[in-house]
């Protein structure tokens, strides 16, 4: 890692890596940034007008890695505020909304980098017009996006726009995937799920120490000679672990496969899909009682003698959990207790793991599958709405 950053500004960019590395480290700092915004009084008050009239169901929605926000808040959301959470994403509302939607009055919360996937402002300009009783607020990393400016002046329309530092300039998502997150707790101000400033103090330095001290190691483990991923998580780790899948997918322009799963999802079926060269990410809960049931299917996997290796991702894991080959990757601190705080842990340390699989395999992370993906889906006909 060291020797990547002491790279000079114009050798990094010619490597392709400049904006991804540099995003993947910024996120301790723009973690504080974002917590703060959250705790001014402006963004309290917005906050509070988005959730005025008690929401009867609460619908998170994106698409690719902002869906997977949406997954990892949904379970947090609902425990907090006790009301239904869901995710949905955006290309299903697009095109099935009157049949996946809820009943209203409920609250949409849009999630988005840009804000100008064509996605994004269909579903906002279809459920405006055909959804009225839905309420709606948008998070988003761009002040000059359209789901920022198009519907702002609509009485029903809340936007909270986080700091510029948080809008990615690489194609993939990293710094703006976790503060988008955040951004989304903000709606837990005042339950006894709210993120409180020790809290994100700690998820920072948690994640400090990982690149400080582990990055090296996560470095040496993408070097071995994998072609596949599984990445596992429960409650709010597996909208981690779909983000984990589709970071590797999205950088080393699907040379590895990779495919997330439930732990106790894992055994009915999707086991088979573990052969010799396939790496096993496993994203630990600080429940204790949930992390016996993700202990155990690891064991079993060992048992099996399944997988080339494991990197677990966690506190307090029992030492018969670890093979010989396998990695374990923690905090400074215990997390135990704090949900978004470990699964902050858990997506920096996947970050870096495609990060430095996509450089193992002669890719350019900022610009990874030329020609196929682009930072920003290209328009498309929206049929049947007016952006």
């Amino acid at each position: 890692m060291e020797a990547l950053q002491a790279q000079p500004a114009e050798a990094q960019q010619a490597a392709g890596y400049a904006d991804t590395l540099r995003e993947i480290l910024q996120q301790p700092a723009t973690w504080q940034d974002t917590f703060d915004l959250l705790h001014s009084t402006v963004v309290q008050q917005r906050l509070a007008k988005a959730l005025n009239q008690q929401p009867g169901h609460i619908v998170l929605t994106g698409s690719g890695s902002s869906m997977y926000i949406g997954e990892c808040l949904a379970p947090l959301l609902q425990s907090g505020l006790g009301v239904p959470v869901q995710a949905i994403a955006a290309g299903t509302l697009l095109t099935h909304w009157r049949s996946v939607l809820p009943p209203g009055p409920g609250l949409l919360i849009s999630l988005a980098r840009s804000g100008d996937s064509p996605e994004s402002g269909g579903v906002m300009s279809t459920l405006l017009a055909e959804a009225p009783a839905w309420r709606h607020l948008v998070i988003t990393c761009n002040a000059d996006g359209k789901l920022a400016t198009h519907y702002r002046n609509d009485p029903r329309v809340t936007v909270l726009v986080l700091d510029e530092r948080t809008n990615d300039r690489s194609l993939v998502m990293t710094s703006s995937f976790t503060n988008l997150l955040l951004g989304g707790s903000g709606l837990l101000q005042g339950t006894r799920e709210e993120l409180v400033a020790n809290a994100i103090t700690r998820a920072a330095s948690g994640a400090q120490h990982i690149f400080d001290t582990q990055s090296d190691t996560v470095a040496a483990l993408a070097q071995r000679d994998f072609t596949s991923v599984v990445y596992l998580g429960s409650g709010a780790a597996f909208g981690a672990a779909r983000e984990g899948a589709l970071k590797m997918l999205e950088m080393t322009g699907g040379q590895v496969i990779t495919m997330a799963e439930t732990f106790l999802g894992l055994r009915h079926g999707p086991m088979s899909f573990v052969h010799p060269s396939t790496l096993i990410v496993a994203l630990l809960s600080t429940d204790p009682a949930v992390r016996r049931y993700e202990c155990d299917v690891l064991r079993e996997l060992s048992r099996k003698q399944l997988g080339m290796a494991k990197l677990v991702i966690g506190d307090d894991v029992p030492d018969d959990v670890l093979g010989a080959n396998d990695v374990l990757v923690t905090p400074s601190t215990s997390m135990s207790g704090t949900e978004i705080p470990t699964v902050l842990a858990g997506i920096v340390t996947m970050q870096l793991l495609a990060f430095f699989r996509c450089l193992q395999l002669g890719g350019k992370p900022d610009t990874p599958s030329e020609g196929v993906l682009t930072r920003v889906v290209e328009d498309f006909a929206i049929h049947g709405a007016t952006p």
